[in-house]
């Protein structure tokens, strides 16, 4: 591996180690509403630099309009029109925010309106850690690259008059003001703010940034657009068309529309680079950044670190099938690495959690983007099973913000907790990572901040139904808001009650085991027996009538359920499935319902609730052959090696990480629960290079056998030579490293 990594630095390959990063395509998920991007990203890193071309599109006759379906993308396949380069980004999220720090280089006369500086682009190219296109209207061809917590562009320009121009005023957030200062003809530094996530009226941050370029501009300065007033008592009524440009270039300016300039002579094919730092504490944090990692200007050398770092993440797993397949496969994995993203700069810095502030933390990462209530489910688990040192972080961060906050995070962005979704998923995520083994954390106080959210009945920030929760076993449908969905918060307490009490019997904490453990359980006070479905219910214990359980498919509100019907949450009770069959009159009426879920169009590939649906046949003697069936026809039904090749938004990796674990053969059905359902593996060979640091054995290798040219289903499963009779194994055993082994016939069922 040493030997691989020194060929790899000096660009001389060898055959000792396959290039998995040759099977990413980045575009993968940028249509389809799966608001990934394509843009140069470092794994997990604080800065990226994205084409955004989200704010026109093209209409008639080559003409642009202003698109008003934004939403959470800044790059959208679809579109064809760029505005710039933004270096601060999310990906795979359902609202909009960040996007900003937009860099553009023009030609010809100096324009500051992005309608009409902005330019089509052709022979577009990705791959992890680059990203390449030309902009037809210059004839530039403009590269970037990305580190940690910096961003390079190299733009060649033809010959003529050039400009690169910095705006501020452009991004997804909806937060607006900036400041800036053009420092030099070659440097330019300030802040943007953002916030605001999903129109909650949170705290708001800066990002602050020092841009530098390779080159002197003949001339620096900055812009602003200017407003209009009214009458003569100045009452501001909007912009107008007016940018007022400002020549000295040591000019610092602010407002909510403003940018910088730099303008050049340039010859033909002439290369000029701009390295971008950013910092969430400070702009002289921002400069250190730039400088401690991107001490000169190489592109060529940053791109290779970044490519460096994402072969050695992504070869922790090795796959052997047809390139197709490898493809869908890493570009996931690839997915599932870029959030939560680290959020500390380079001499340990970083914001406070809930309030103003800074702490520092040189020995541990710090991390930031918790988009819980998606990648609870699935993304963790997947963490702590292949990268159980940057889990290991990952839940070091979450305890340190509870410390600095007085509670875990929920949907945590940039020190900020956004309120967004229902329910307490952090207590799944710290029970499911301790229950792995990945112990190296404080345990105690997660414990205790995770028992402090199930039991604080007032001002509850994680759980803010709890004392109606305590009081009735349930959340009460009485006074729901839109998108409160109780039973849909009901269930989730559940799942982190059932997590608590298992995180607490392996703590010997008797008493709060059974208690939450009996908590847990409160689902059947919601289980309608007469249809069959999980019910609001008003306090005075009776159904909500009328009811309509198709009612909130496609995301559409509906009265207590959040992103779903009442059929995706059918089963949601992944943490008793044994339970809920009994509730629903045993196996052969179970599978019954749960074969309606699939014919009658009511499960959602797309969504979170139901996403485990597909393997709870695995509980039915003789009936496991439908999970493989399922699995497989999901898999080539939603996930391709096209834009739209995810299901739908990818939520922070969340629907990634179910590809993941599915074409490998095994899935988590529940956080907390560590058994993995075994469903047919898309490759003939898996091998997970286990970390040492925490699991017994150094590869985990997942083979399938097939017996016949035409077999899909598995007919024995052997682990380390050993007959298993279940299609559930345990991650315990699996993390002792050894081989599984599928064999693979013809057969329905064992």
């Amino acid at each position: 591996m040493r030997t691989f990594l020194l060929c790899f630095l000096v660009c001389t390959f060898t055959h000792a180690t396959e290039t998995v990063t040759q099977y990413v395509n980045p575009f993968i998920g940028t249509s389809n509403f799966g608001a990934t991007h394509p843009g140069a990203q470092y794994p997990h890193g604080m800065a990226s630099v994205v084409p955004f071309n989200a704010a026109f599109k093209a209409g008639k006759e080559n003409t642009f309009e202003k698109d008003e379906a934004w939403n959470s993308r800044g790059y959208i396949h679809d579109n064809n029109f760029l505005t710039g380069f933004s270096h601060v980004n999310l990906s795979g999220v359902g609202c909009p925010d960040l996007g900003s720090l937009l860099l553009m280089p023009t030609t010809g006369s100096l324009e500051f309106d992005a309608e009409k500086y902005g330019a089509t682009y052709s022979n577009e190219e990705a791959s992890p850690g680059y990203y390449r296109n030309t902009l037809n209207k210059y004839g530039i061809d403009v590269e970037v690259t990305s580190t940690l917590r910096t961003g390079l562009s190299r733009y060649t320009f033809p010959k003529g008059q050039s400009q690169i121009l910095l705006n501020l005023g452009l991004g997804l957030t909806n937060e607006t003001g900036g400041m800036l200062k053009v420092v030099s003809n070659n440097e330019v530094e300030g802040f943007k703010m953002l916030g605001t996530f999903c129109y909650n009226p949170e705290d708001v941050r800066p990002v602050y940034f020092v841009a530098k370029l390779s080159k002197k501009a003949k001339t620096a300065g900055a812009w602003k657009k200017m407003p209009t007033y009214k009458n003569v008592e100045a009452e501001w009524v909007g912009y107008n068309d007016s940018y007022k440009p400002y020549e000295n270039y040591r000019q610092e300016i602010a407002g909510d529309d403003i940018g910088a300039y730099f303008q050049f002579d340039t010859q033909e094919n002439e290369q000029i680079e701009v390295k971008l730092g950013i910092s969430y504490v400070s702009i002289s944090n921002a400069r250190e950044n730039l400088e401690a990692e991107q001490p000169e200007f190489s592109f060529e050398r940053t791109k290779e670190k970044s490519q460096q770092k994402w072969q050695q993440l992504l070869e922790r797993i090795t796959v052997k099938g047809d390139t197709e397949k490898k493809t869908i496969f890493y570009s996931a994995l690839y997915h599932t690495l870029i959030h939560p993203n680290i959020i500390q700069d380079i001499n340990g810095d970083y914001p406070l959690m809930g309030q103003s502030g800074i702490g520092n933390n040189q020995e541990k990462t710090r991390y930031s983007v918790y988009s819980l209530w998606d990648t609870n489910r699935n993304l963790h688990p997947l963490l702590s099973l292949v990268y159980p040192e940057i889990q290991s972080d990952m839940v070091n961060s979450m305890v340190d913000m509870a410390k600095e906050s007085g509670w875990l995070p929920k949907w945590e962005l940039l020190g900020m907790e956004t309120q967004v979704m229902v329910g307490d998923p952090a207590t799944p995520v710290i029970a499911d990572t301790y229950l792995r083994g990945i112990q190296d954390f404080d345990i105690d106080s997660a414990y205790n901040f995770a028992k402090k959210a199930a039991s604080v009945e007032q001002n509850n920030l994680l759980r803010p139904e709890n004392k109606a929760y305590l009081t009735h076993g349930y959340v009460p449908v009485d006074g729901e808001g839109q998108w409160d969905g109780t039973v849909s918060t009901s269930l989730e307490y559940y799942i982190a009650d059932w997590n608590l009490a298992q995180l607490a019997k392996a703590l010997g904490k008797k008493q709060d085991h059974d208690t939450f453990l009996q908590r847990s359980m409160g689902y059947k006070k919601l289980f309608d027996p007469k249809t069959g479905m999980l019910r609001p219910k008003h306090i005075n214990g009776k159904w909500l009538t009328p009811y309509d359980p198709q009612l909130g498919r496609n995301f559409e509100p509906a009265p207590g359920y959040i992103e779903g019907n009442a059929w995706n949450y059918r089963f949601y009770v992944p943490h008793d499935i044994n339970g809920l069959m009994e509730l629903l009159g045993g196996e052969k009426h179970f599978l019954e319902q749960l074969e309606q879920t699939f014919i009658t169009d009511n499960f959602d590939m797309a969504n979170e609730p139901d996403i485990t649906y597909p393997f709870l046949y695995n509980y039915i003697e003789g009936e496991e052959w439908r999970s493989q069936k399922r699995v497989m026809e999901l898999i080539e039904k939603h996930y391709h090696n096209t834009p739209g090749g995810i299901p739908g938004n990818d939520d922070a990796g969340t629907l990634s990480a179910w590809l993941v674990f599915s074409m490998m053969g095994i899935y988590p059905v529940s956080p907390g629960d560590m058994h993995y359902a075994v469903v047919s593996p898309s490759f003939n060979e898996v091998t997970i290079k286990l970390n040492s640091d925490y699991y017994a054995n150094k590869n985990l290798v997942i083979k399938s056998k097939q017996n016949d040219s035409e077999g899909k289903y598995i007919s024995n499963i052997l682990f380390n030579n050993e007959k298993i009779n279940s299609y559930f194994i345990n991650h315990n055993a699996l993390v002792k490293g050894g081989e599984l082994l599928f064999l693979i016939g013809d057969e329905k069922s064992k």
